[in-house]
């Protein structure tokens, strides 16, 4: 039964709000920007291009479908964050709801993902870096432009760009959360003005003719799309990993958590309806940059160059934002005793997991310089899917478990809308490939492994 031992709701609250070491500087707007900051990256500006070969125009609705099955989740996410304003996100929720094992599978899983999710954005981040530079003259060597095997007929060793970038978040995230915060709403403002130009500035060159056929795959097209333009909203959970450094998370956090995600949605499928109605999807085939080169390909030069630009600063915050939340998420499993301790010491004087913050950097860094892109994004995508419907149960078996604990802010319709949120990720889940879950299923394996050799015995609950 130790398998399934949990943490004391009320123990938690007060230990965190105790012991942490991490500062109070976040605000209901920081959270937004931190969501938006999140969410806006690589999913529009990359992965626009897969999704509108496979779906067509109707790319719309799979951003659609894989929205509506990140808002059942977040109205999840949105009463555990204001209920137990813990660092860890649905890791630490788990760990009070379904027990231990439950909460080590998780967080090994948002390990997974939010790891991942810096490295595949650096990869995009590169792509739009080199067209960028491209405009002004400038190139890389080939080999060091992409992974091994990323460029068909073309011999590359390692990602140089994104590389460098991880590890110039990685300084950036390690020297404090305030400093990164500011910059990061910063940064987030200019990407929303790119994203509201090429709205502004695409619909003008709009043809409904490339509307037609709308769904030229059927169904499975736009699902398949669905399940891998989930990617693009994936960033709203990492909110709530913020919550032991929110100055009044109860209130902010729902906000944030919400918010974010309306904003994206809207952009998202107004984005989808402008491109595709400029370029026939067919032509997004092996392109890196689809939302320049719709564009480009409208005879809007400057726009695109533009467009280049935002996205090179815009996706740096989804980097920062994705490497802030696994660093908490290894920082709250570490303080309970399922990893190493060093893991959770804050530095006295950046008050920040310094050691974790570099560790996981250099890591996914290196990731991203030597895997694919497309291989990155599904792994991403069936770990959150799988961290999405766990915290749908935990809300079912918290209301169950303490209906009498106060909570700022209730999911509506229990217990259906964390049924469909389980449902909505289970059936994008099976749209997946089969490789994408054999690599998913060697993950949790491996996990396994170390939670019954080291975390079991070391938990802080057990002893």
């Amino acid at each position: 039964m130790s398998l399934f031992r949990k943490k004391s709701v009320e123990h938690m609250i007060a230990t965190s709000a105790q012991n942490a070491g991490l500062k109070k500087a976040l605000g209901a707007l920081d959270l937004t920007f931190l969501g938006v900051g999140a969410i806006i990256g690589t999913g529009i500006f990359v992965l626009t291009g897969t999704g509108a070969v496979q779906a067509g125009p109707a790319l719309m609705i799979s951003f659609l479908i894989a929205a509506v099955a990140c808002g059942f989740a977040a109205l999840a996410y949105a009463e555990f964050a204001s209920t137990i304003p813990v660092a860890g996100s649905i890791y630490t929720y788990s760990y009070a709801t379904l027990g231990e094992l439950a909460a080590w599978i998780i967080g090994w899983d948002l390990m997974l993902e939010y790891g991942l999710a810096t490295s595949a954005v650096s990869v995009g981040w590169s792509g739009y870096l080199q067209s960028l530079l491209s405009g002004f003259g400038v190139s890389l060597p080939v080999a060091l432009t992409a992974a091994p095997g990323a460029l068909p007929g073309h011999v590359t060793l390692f990602n140089l760009p994104a590389f460098l970038v991880m590890m110039a978040i990685t300084a950036l995230l390690s020297f404090g959360v305030r400093e990164s915060a500011r910059i990061n709403n910063i940064m987030v403002a200019i990407k929303v003005i790119v994203v509201l130009q090429v709205i502004a500035v695409g619909v003008f060159h709009v043809s409904p003719a490339n509307w037609h056929p709308f769904m030229p795959n059927g169904w499975n097209g736009v699902f398949g799309a669905a399940a891998v333009m989930f990617f693009a909203f994936i960033g709203f959970d990492s909110v709530s990993s913020a919550a032991e450094e929110v100055k009044n998370p109860k209130r902010d956090l729902p906000i944030g958590i919400i918010a974010s995600l309306g904003v994206c949605a809207v952009l998202y499928v107004a984005v989808a309806a402008v491109v595709t109605g400029i370029v026939p999807s067919a032509k997004f085939a092996n392109i890196s940059h689809p939302v320049s080169y719709a564009l480009q390909e409208a005879g809007q030069t400057w726009v695109a160059g533009f467009i280049d630009l935002g996205a090179v600063l815009g996706m740096l915050t989804v980097i920062l934002v994705m490497a802030y939340g696994q660093t908490r998420v290894i920082f709250a499993m570490s303080r309970d005793g399922l990893l190493p301790a060093r893991l959770s010491r804050v530095h006295p004087r950046f008050a920040t997991p310094f050691f974790t913050t570099w560790l996981v950097g250099i890591f996914f860094g290196l990731i991203g310089a030597l895997v694919p892109l497309n291989v990155l994004a599904e792994l991403i995508n069936i770990g959150t899917l799988a961290a999405f419907s766990m915290v749908s149960i935990a809300v079912l078996v918290l209301r169950k478990t303490h209906p009498e604990l106060p909570r700022a802010f209730r999911c509506p319709g229990v217990p259906v809308v964390p049924v469909l949120a389980v449902a909505s990720c289970l059936f994008l889940m099976l749209n997946l490939q089969d490789v994408t879950w054999a690599a998913f299923l060697i993950w949790l394996l491996i996990g396994m492994v170390i939670y019954f050799g080291y975390s079991r015995r070391n938990s802080k609950l057990a002893k």
